[in-house]
């Protein structure tokens, strides 16, 4: 017994060194690589701060709308609602967010709503949204702070990153930063308030 103690406790040791000190110091060194050394992308305006990376509630007629959150775009308890597309509670709140969607942009159909304004992502903490999620919401946004369509279409081009080289993952709009760039274009003394 004595013989497969003693190594199991070597090779637990060895284990909690490697993983908890060593793995934890290669990823620490790795982050310093990346913008603002792993802290998150931080956005600055009119002096203030966000954080790009991290999803914010936008829901004031004025500004592009983000993605629903499922748990009220807390950082600190991420996560999703975990209902199963059939659940009756999921559907009932989807059905919500689809009839406040139109009774705020009632030029607009109820097919034409793009999926992400209407359901949580995984993490409830998303920063973007999909290019036709922000396009859905031209016309209500050009209306009230009377900008033409056409320029706040080019603002969404502009504003619209594209795959990782090429390749990975759908094209995406941040809607903080979109929000802001808005901001910018209408010449407003003001930064986004998180209505």
């Amino acid at each position: 017994m004595k013989s497969n103690i003693i190594p199991a406790i070597k090779l637990t040791l060895l284990l909690i060194v490697l993983l908890s000190g060593v793995y934890t110091c290669i990823v620490l060194g790795i982050a310093q690589l990346a913008p603002n050394h792993g802290k998150g992308e931080i956005v600055s305006q009119n002096g203030k701060t966000y954080y790009s990376n991290i999803g914010q509630a936008f829901t004031a007629d004025k500004y592009f709308w983000s993605r629903p959150s499922a748990v009220d775009y807390n950082a600190a308890g991420s996560g999703g609602s975990n209902l199963g597309p059939f659940n009756p509670d999921l559907l009932k709140t989807v059905q919500a967010r689809i009839d406040t969607f139109l009774t705020h942009d009632p030029g607009e159909q109820k097919q034409d709503i793009p999926v992400d304004l209407v359901t949580a992502s995984g993490s409830g903490l998303d920063p973007d949204i999909s290019i036709q999620a922000a396009k859905v919401q031209v016309k209500r946004i050009s209306t009230i702070r009377h900008i033409p369509e056409d320029k706040l279409y080019g603002l969404i081009s502009k504003e619209t990153e594209k795959p990782f080289l090429g390749l990975f993952g759908p094209e995406k709009i941040n809607v903080l930063k979109l929000n802001l760039a808005l901001d910018k274009m209408t010449s407003q003394d003001q930064t986004p308030k998180h209505e």
